[in-house]
């Protein structure tokens, strides 16, 4: 996938509803499960919003390392 392809906006959409889950369709399990718990401990302090961007973001910029 390159950046700006169908996949990693694919990608940034899952994340917006689920933080983690665009990483995960991306194959990136440690990043995946990294977002998801940040931006669950973000819920705590009411800034899990923030957490659910960044995902979407580094979903849609990902590349492959090549």
């Amino acid at each position: 996938m390159s950046q700006g392809s169908a996949g990693n906006v694919l990608a940034a959409v899952c994340s917006f509803f689920i933080p983690g889950l665009g990483q995960l369709t991306q194959g990136r399990i440690f990043a995946a499960i990294a977002f998801f718990l940040i931006s669950g401990l973000l819920w705590f302090i009411w800034l899990g919003w923030l957490g659910h961007i960044l995902s979407c973001f580094d979903a849609a910029i990902w590349r492959r390392p090549r």
